[in-house]
């Protein structure tokens, strides 16, 4: 069964940054856009794994730092022409307090 997890608060994540979250399936990439919008996906780009927390944030996308793929952060998508995914968790902000689904 599913379970939300207190993670951070909502300033602990930079505006258009990244923290990661350490979980037993892997660790998850927690983005920050500059409206203040939060995401989470899988810290792994399905390209050839690159580490999405250290890709840059730019809309509602981020760019790996490997070889440039961009993925949708609301939905986990690569972005045309490359093909994949990565997972995309549930997420939410409650009074400054971040929540993981888990």
């Amino acid at each position: 069964m599913a379970e939300w997890k207190s993670i951070c608060t909502l300033e602990e994540i930079p505006r258009l940054g990244s923290r990661v979250v350490r979980s037993t399936s892997g660790n998850i990439a927690v983005f920050r856009t500059s409206s203040g919008e939060v995401f989470a996906l899988r810290d792994r780009c399905p390209h050839q794994g690159g580490p999405l927390s250290q890709g840059l944030v730019h809309g509602n996308q981020v760019t790996c730092p490997l070889h440039g793929w961009k993925l949708r952060l609301d939905s986990g998508e690569a972005v045309a022409p490359d093909q994949g995914c990565s997972r995309r968790y549930p997420i939410r902000v409650e009074s400054g307090t971040v929540f993981l689904e888990i």
